[in-house]
C-alpha cells in the first residue's frame, strides 16, 4: 500500500514573508493578546510582554497561530504545530525567494507540522 492509502495524516508547510509597516501596532496587538490570554500563567506574562515589545518577529509569532489557519476547515483536526519567526533580508527579485522551485529539502529532516 502507498503512504496515501495508509495514512490519514498530512504535513502542510506554509512559508510566509511579511512586510511590517508598523512595529508599534504589531507589538500593541501582541500585548492585547497576552492580556486577554486566560491560559498564560502570571509568571510568564511579564517575560512574554517584554519579548513582544522588544522584537517584532516575536510579536508576530505570538499573533499568528496555526490553529487559526485550519480551525474552520471541515473534516480535519490539528494534531501538532511548530512555528517561529525571524527578521530576514528579503529581495523579491532574488532567485533565492522563488517559491515555485523545489528547495531540495528532505521532508523527514525538517521540523514543522507533523
Amino acid at each position: 500500500m502507498s503512504t496515501e492509502e495508509t495514512s490519514r495524516f498530512v504535513r502542510l508547510r506554509v512559508d510566509l514573508v511579511l512586510e511590517v509597516h508598523d512595529d508599534d501596532a504589531v507589538a500593541k496587538a501582541a500585548l492585547r493578546r497576552i492580556a486577554e490570554d486566560p491560559e498564560l500563567p502570571a509568571g510568564e506574562r511579564a517575560p512574554a510582554e517584554g519579548a513582544v515589545t522588544d522584537d517584532t518577529a516575536e510579536a508576530l509569532a505570538y499573533l499568528v497561530d496555526p490553529f487559526d489557519l485550519v480551525s474552520e476547515v471541515p473534516g480535519v483536526e490539528l494534531q501538532q504545530a511548530s512555528w517561529s519567526s525571524e527578521r530576514i533580508d528579503y529581495d523579491p527579485d532574488s532567485p533565492d525567494w522563488d517559491l515555485d522551485e523545489d528547495d531540495g529539502a528532505d521532508d523527514e529532516e525538517e521540523g514543522g507540522i507533523g
